[in-house]
Formats: C-alpha cells, sequence, structure tokens
C-alpha cells in the first residue's frame, strides 16, 4: 500500500510529455504482446489443419484459397512441396499422370515413415482446380515441383529441374533433402510383375529345352547368339538403361499447341521415345550392312531381279544412316547455353565399286 502510494505521487510530479509518453509504451507493449500471441495462434491453427489433412491423405489437394492462406501466407514454420499439374482427362497430359504416380509414392514413403513430423507437407495444385495459382506464378507448364520455405520467397533451386533429372521418387527426395534437410526413404509397394515375367521366361526356356532335349545343337548356334548380343547392344546404345534410372516420360505435348515432341530439345535429357527411335535406326543399320556382306560373298548371275535386290540392300543401309546423321545434327541445347557439335552429313554412295552394281540401264 506504501508502495503504490509512493508510486501514484511520483507520477504526479512528472511532466505531462513523460506521462503521456510512459502511457504509449503501456499501450504498445501490450498490443505487441497480443498480436505475438495472436500470430502464434493462427500458425497453431494452421499447422493442426495441415496434420488433420495428412492424416486422411499423404498429398493434401489444394485450391487458389487454400494455397495463399497455408503456403503463401505467413506465418509458418514448415516446408510445403507443392506439385502443379493437371490431371483431368480432356487436358491429355500422360506425363502428369505419370509424376504423380511418384509423387504419391514419395508422399507415402513420408507419412508413414518414423521420421514424419509437422516440418515438412506435400500438397497438389490442379490447373483445372487453381487456375489463379497459375497465373498468379507466371506458369504455363505442368507438372512442376516446386519448394516454398518456412521463411522468405522460393528461389531458382527451389523448382525441381524436371526435364534434366526426371521426376523418379528417388530423384525428387534427393531434391527435398538438398531443400530441407529432411530425409526421405522411398518405400514402393511390392510389384511382382517383373518376378512373373523372369518365371515365365525361364519356364520357357526350360519348356523349351526339355522338348529339344535329345537335339540341342541349336545351342551352338552362331545366328543365334549373334542376334542375341545385337538386341543387348541396341538396348544399351540406344539409352534403355538411363530411362530406367531416371524414368523420363515418353514424349512430350506441349500444352499450348499440342505439338508432340519424340526428341528432347536438351543433351542433358531424353525422351522414351528417342530411345526407341535410335534403336530402331541402329537395327535398320546393322540389317543394311549385314545384307550388304551377303551381297557381296554371294554366288549367282547377275540379272534383272539380283539388280533389283542389290539396291533394296543398298537402300536399306543409306536411308537410315542419312536419317540417323539428321537426328544427331539437330541443334540440341546443352546445359551450358551452347550447341552440341555437329556431325558432318555422311551420305553412302548408292555405287559402290565393290560390287559392281549397274544402276542404270
Amino acid at each position: 500500500m506504501a508502495l503504490g502510494t509512493r508510486a501514484s505521487r511520483w507520477l504526479l510530479y512528472l511532466p505531462a510529455g513523460s506521462c503521456l509518453l510512459l502511457v504509449l509504451l503501456l499501450l504498445l507493449c501490450v498490443q505487441l504482446g497480443g498480436g505475438q500471441k495472436k500470430k502464434e495462434n493462427l500458425l497453431a491453427e494452421k499447422v493442426e489443419q495441415l496434420m488433420e489433412w495428412s492424416s486422411r491423405r499423404s498429398v493434401i489437394r489444394m485450391n487458389g484459397d487454400k494455397f495463399r492462406r497455408f503456403v503463401k501466407a505467413p506465418p509458418r514454420n514448415y516446408s510445403v512441396i507443392v506439385m502443379f499439374t493437371a490431371l483431368q482427362p480432356q487436358r491429355q497430359c500422360s506425363v502428369c499422370r505419370q509424376a504423380n504416380e511418384e509423387y504419391q509414392v514419395l508422399a507415402n514413403s513420408w507419412r508413414y515413415s518414423s521420421a514424419f513430423s509437422n516440418k515438412l507437407f506435400f500438397t497438389i495444385v490442379d490447373y483445372d482446380e487453381g487456375a489463379d495459382v497459375f497465373q498468379q506464378l507466371n506458369m504455363n507448364s505442368a507438372p512442376t515441383f516446386m519448394h516454398f520455405p518456412p521463411k522468405g520467397k522460393p528461389k531458382r533451386a527451389d523448382t525441381f529441374d524436371l526435364q534434366r533429372i526426371g521426376f523418379a521418387a528417388e530423384q525428387l527426395a534427393k531434391w527435398i533433402a538438398d531443400r530441407t534437410d529432411v530425409h526421405i526413404r522411398v518405400f514402393r509397394p511390392p510389384n511382382y510383375s517383373g518376378t512373373i515375367a523372369l518365371a515365365l521366361l525361364v519356364s520357357l526356356v526350360g519348356g523349351l529345352l526339355y522338348l529339344r532335349r535329345n537335339n540341342l545343337e541349336f545351342i551352338y548356334n552362331k545366328t543365334g547368339w549373334a542376334m542375341a548380343a545385337l538386341c543387348v547392344v541396341f538396348a544399351m546404345t540406344s539409352g534403355q538403361m538411363w530411362n530406367h534410372i531416371r524414368g523420363p516420360p515418353y514424349a512430350h505435348k506441349n500444352p499450348q499447341n499440342g505439338q508432340v515432341s519424340y526428341i528432347h530439345g536438351s543433351s542433358q535429357a531424353q525422351f522414351v521415345a528417342e530411345s526407341h527411335i535410335i534403336l530402331l535406326l541402329n537395327a535398320a543399320i546393322t540389317m543394311g550392312m549385314v545384307l550388304l556382306n551377303e551381297a557381296a560373298t554371294s554366288k549367282g548371275d547377275v540379272g534383272k531381279r539380283r539388280r533389283n535386290e542389290e539396291i533394296m540392300k543398298i537402300a536399306s543401309c543409306h536411308l537410315p544412316f542419312k536419317e540417323l546423321t539428321c537426328q544427331f545434327n539437330m541443334p540440341r541445347r546443352t546445359g551450358f547455353g551452347g550447341f552440341l557439335l555437329q556431325l558432318p552429313a555422311v551420305d553412302i554412295p548408292l555405287q559402290i565399286p565393290w560390287l559392281s552394281i549397274q544402276l542404270l540401264n
């Protein structure tokens, strides 16, 4: 009581300006404390809502309003991975569906792991549900993966390089670890198709060997082993192993004009269709060279029928090789801002001296 009386008397002796300043400071402290508490309550509410959605579904679907509230607007103490896509059938985006499957595998691996926490959330924004978000971010292609950090704006590295790396779940997990320090071990659902295919192949080979157990001369057939070796060579030189590791899309359809690209424009990536094209061209060139060799070593009179056969054999080697050199001569962007060195065009003449083929009568 005596202390309160002394404080009151002390305030009476203060100038009016000092009293006003003291009152303003007290009001400011009260307001700041209330604002901080309000911000903490808002953050807790947002985190609780995101955790509730994550418990129902590993990937949270968002529209424009949810995106602006939970991803863009502060306060945030969590990271958000957003997949911008177009999954509706009328969009005809096959790449989007393939990327979404890998994204679901990654999100499920995080959701059911022991390290799951409220520091990272996986969301998805479909173009037909959030076109305003695409316009806000000046985004005109899909699919696209972006990381929104807890503080600040996304940087260039927060956009996943889909064209160069591919959209495999393992590659996405590595990128997320670089951006958020959250390490996710990818768990894929069991796929028995490979095991079944291997079992069928072993059964077929075993059945064939059993039926031909009295005559196994075909095992020593050089032509058969050569064909098998060529198939392996064609598969490896066409980039099938790269496709298996990176998981690129089969082709790319431009959403603006609908044009389908089968050849990738960068030297750092490729489409699956590109591997198939190169495989067929390599096989055609090899077949043409084999036919040319057979024509040179075959015996018989040279007549009109033989002349036509030789022309077809030469054409079967000339045309695919010319097409292959054209594919290599296509300008392809490198990761360093330049173009790859173009190979010189190679033409195989239609008249080869050692065959002595008369093309004109």
